[in-house]
């Protein structure tokens, strides 16, 4: 459960956007819509190494 301590005289639109910081900070919806559909493991191996290699290509640019 979040909780967000509003304290007195505070603006709701800035406690609000706490709330918001916080709930994307827990990553439900990211796991919701992971687990929307099934991926093979051969296709998120694929996808991980895709994105290693991705990674690797920026870092030595990067250098």
């Amino acid at each position: 459960m979040i909780v967000v301590p509003v304290k007195e005289g505070e603006n709701i639109e800035k406690a609000l956007k706490k709330f918001k910081r916080k709930f994307e900070k827990t990553g439900v919806v990211k796991e919701l819509r992971r687990r929307q559909q099934f991926d093979k493991p051969s296709v998120v191996k694929r996808l991980q190494k895709e994105r290693a290699v991705y990674v690797q290509k920026l870092q030595q640019v990067e250098d």
